[in-house]
């Protein structure tokens, strides 16, 4: 009875079940050997084989910490091309400048002169038929009808127009100058002269400026023939 209870074993249904023999036992894993003294040394035989490969090759200082004196020359180098596209562009800016300087010029010289023309076109506009009078009242002077207060009336006039640029041309003697001058007619000859002179003014000739506002109408002589 007891050898019997001995024999049969209680299972625990909650205890896990042992594996099975197999016949074949589990063979541990090997455990690494100490490194020894042959192993150190092959270990510092290849690190030093290492080093010694590795001092083969040098690397050049310049290359490692970089050549001061090509990062100076390179400095250089970029500040000439900075200053050469500086004064390229100060050129450009200079020669627009100076171009539209000389527009600004030429445009403010053809406007004076346009408000100088229109200033002169005013001015003939109003004083062109103002000559006839002027006429009359020299036809009135050489008959000597210009006295009193029609005389200052006269005087006033001439100095007025005269201020505003109208001028009187054309004198006896003065060389016949078809730009100037209206020949009438030819009198004759006259050994005093040299050239086709005014010897008679019909009508006083008036200008403004450089414009012929009336030529003057004269007659003329003739130097001798020989």
């Amino acid at each position: 009875m007891t050898e019997s209870s001995q024999d049969e074993q209680v299972v625990d249904p909650a205890a896990p079940e042992a594996p099975e023999a197999t016949g074949e036992q589990d063979v541990p894993a090997p455990r690494p050997e100490a490194p020894g003294p042959e192993s150190d040394s092959d270990s510092g035989s290849g690190s030093g084989l290492g080093s010694g490969s590795g001092n083969d090759t040098e690397v050049p200082v310049s290359e490692a910490a970089g050549d001061p004196l090509a990062e100076e020359l390179a400095a250089e180098e970029e500040m000439e091309d900075d200053l050469a596209v500086a004064q390229r562009a100060v050129g450009e800016l200079t020669n627009d400048l100076q171009r539209l300087q000389a527009e600004f010029v030429n445009y403010k010289r053809r406007v004076e002169r346009d408000r100088e023309l229109v200033r002169e076109n005013a001015t003939y506009a109003a004083l062109a038929p103002i000559v006839e009078v002027l006429d009359t009242i020299d036809r009135a002077r050489e008959h000597g009808e210009v006295d009193g207060g029609f005389q200052a009336v006269a005087d006033q006039l001439e100095r007025t127009v005269e201020r505003l640029g109208l001028a009187k041309f054309g004198q006896p003697g003065d060389a016949f100058d078809p730009t100037f001058h209206e020949a009438l007619s030819h009198i004759g000859e006259d050994p005093e002269v040299t050239v086709t002179t005014c010897k008679v003014i019909a009508k006083a000739g008036y200008r403004i400026g450089d414009r012929v506002v009336r030529a003057a109408q004269v007659l003329v002589v003739d130097p001798a023939s020989s």
